[in-house]
């Protein structure tokens, strides 16, 4: 994410919800206010909780961000793995991939915008985050490129994952976060090249 800015997580997904609805409550507080500028008030007020229910699960607010960013991650994984099944022709894997991963993004486009664009004010444990993301990406792309393109070095697949990534920057910046699968032929046709070549 490999940037990964879908819904972070379910509120109900934890125990007593209370994590879960944190993760929301950041979410909503950095497209409300951007990461500089949100507080741990903020994050209590959007999640419905008290501070002190907040300092029970995140030491500050890097933490929760961080959290929020990496079940956003995990779970765009998660859908891009679902959608390109292994028993696809890789072509079709690699389209089924590309629109399932725009379409997750484009699902929430606000936060989308809000995690790429502030990640680097979360500092460098957030950048070290992003490229964990982008292993875990590059990774799911030469387990699924075994059984039919040609062979890929682990360092071309994260060369491919951060072009992909760059595209969708450049149209989340452009104010285009809403329509990124407008963007699934061209993706789906740079990653085939990449395989290709």
């Amino acid at each position: 994410m490999t940037t990964a800015a879908v819904r972070a997580t379910n509120p109900d997904d934890t125990a007593g919800g209370h994590r879960g609805r944190l993760l929301s409550g950041m979410g909503s507080a950095l497209v409300e206010k951007g990461y500089g500028a949100v507080t741990i008030a903020d994050i209590a007020r959007h999640a419905r909780v008290s501070k002190r229910t907040f300092y029970e699960h995140f030491a500050d607010k890097q933490e929760c961000f961080l959290a929020v960013y990496a079940a956003a991650s995990d779970r765009l994984l998660r859908v891009v793995g679902e959608a390109a099944r292994p028993e696809m022709d890789w072509r079709d894997q690699v389209r089924t991939a590309v629109h399932a991963y725009l379409s997750a993004l484009q699902s929430d486009p606000a936060l989308t915008r809000a995690m790429l664009l502030e990640l680097p004010s979360a500092g460098p444990e957030a950048l070290r985050l992003r490229r964990r993301g982008q292993q875990d990406f590059a990774a799911l792309l030469l387990e699924r490129v075994e059984q039919g393109a040609r062979q890929l070095s682990p360092a071309m697949a994260t060369a491919v994952i951060g072009g992909l990534n760059e595209l969708v920057l450049e149209a989340v910046e452009d104010g285009r976060a809403d329509r990124l699968t407008d963007l699934s032929g061209e993706a789906t046709d740079f990653v085939r090249a990449a395989l290709m070549a």
